[in-house]
């Protein structure tokens, strides 16, 4: 007797395996060096380890308070008002976090309701639009200018209107590697003043700047930081992404309904490791020196093309570099990518999925957070197209 199969309307009917997930695999396939995916190449610091080590044996083993331990929200709160001169009190401010995905999920689900519209800057991390969907929101999306990866605000600002819910937000960006200025945060500033506008900040990458610029972080302007939910990464700062933690800033009247969602989402996250990290954040240098890190990452990484055909703008942030390959091949970005990956055995990332609508620019983005070895071999598998 045959089995019935339920129907099913599906949610998000034109969300398919993510590229990330395709290129890691197709990666793997081929035995390609994988510069697709954004995660470190190398180990964290070694005292991070045991102070994880310390907690998992001294017995903190069960559920955390549901907003995150208070020492290391405490110590949040601490290297924020260092960084950024603003307060965050620790009790009401401040949600440690499963990830910044999950911080991103659950500010996009507490905020935004059936038919509100919220803003997204394309080329745009994937996780954006499907949780607008499934929030029951409109995305509505401005495209970054060509080339510079700049925002014209005079068109942006027709795109308010009283539907806005939102702004979602991204510096350093990923995937162009460009960061907000001072005056793009003046700009967000002055055409959000007066609304009820939220602004959602995604932040994990704010340790990542190069070329003397500053992160320009919306809780550095007041009257930004009172209408924003602020993202960031414990696992992009100290190279520990499979460890998905987190944590999320919001003036109280924000965080209260956002922790209203958070609990029935995750309720609490990893005991040990917030633990340690409490105790790691006292380490100042370890995300005061990121910059400098990666900022020689990036140079090793982009001399390597250096007389090749690839076209190169270096990256202003992130541990992602774009290389245009227009002057080697006409083929879409996603075949070129492909093709890389299989005959040439170097995974990227193409920049046209992070489009809604796919805009090909012939870029392909790179994660340069890997072994000096590894770079080198990347690039001498490609430096001869």
């Amino acid at each position: 007797m045959p089995h019935y199969k339920a129907s099913i309307h599906s949610k998000l009917p034109a969300v398919n395996t993510s590229i990330f997930s395709i290129m890691s695999a197709l990666s793997n396939e081929h035995a390609a060096i994988n510069l697709s995916q954004g995660f470190p190449g190398f180990d964290c610091h070694p005292y991070l380890l045991e102070l994880v080590n310390k907690y998992l044996r001294s017995g903190n083993n069960q559920y955390a308070p549901m907003p995150g331990i208070t020492s290391l929200r405490e110590a949040i709160a601490c290297k924020t008002e260092a960084m950024y001169g603003i307060s965050f009190n620790a009790e009401t401010e401040i949600t440690v976090t499963a990830g910044a995905t999950q911080a991103i999920f659950t500010a996009i689900s507490a905020f935004v309701n059936e038919g509100e519209e919220v803003i997204v800057i394309e080329p745009a991390y994937d996780c954006y639009v499907p949780a607008i969907e499934l929030a029951g929101g409109k995305p509505v999306f401005f495209q970054l200018q060509p080339d510079s990866y700049s925002i014209n605000w005079a068109e942006f600002q027709k795109l308010i209107n009283p539907r806005t819910r939102m702004i979602i937000v991204n510096t350093p960006h990923n995937p162009t590697g460009s960061v907000f200025s001072e005056s793009d945060m003046q700009n967000l500033e002055k055409l959000t003043r007066n609304t009820d506008i939220i602004i959602l900040s995604d932040e994990v990458y704010e340790h990542i700047v190069f070329d003397q610029k500053v992160h320009q972080s919306v809780a550095r302007v007041s009257n930004l930081a009172d209408r924003s939910v602020i993202i960031s990464s414990f696992g992009k700062t100290y190279h520990t992404t499979g460890w998905k933690l987190g944590y999320c800033l919001a003036p109280a009247n924000l965080m209260k309904e956002f922790r209203k969602v958070h609990q029935y989402v995750v309720f609490s996250v990893n005991t040990p490791l917030q633990m340690a990290f409490a105790e790691f954040l006292q380490r100042k240098d370890e995300y005061l020196e990121l910059s400098a890190f990666y900022e020689q990452k990036r140079n090793f990484f982009n001399k390597l093309f250096v007389g090749s055909r690839f076209t190169i703008k270096p990256s202003a942030g992130t541990y992602f570099q774009l290389l245009n390959y227009s002057e080697i091949s006409n083929e879409k970005d996603e075949d070129f990518a492909r093709r890389l990956t299989i005959e040439n055995k170097v995974a990227s990332i193409p920049v046209s999925v992070f489009y809604h609508k796919r805009k090909d620019s012939k870029e392909l983005r790179f994660c340069f957070a890997k072994e000096n070895d590894d770079l080198e071999k990347a690039a001498e598998r490609l430096i001869t197209l």
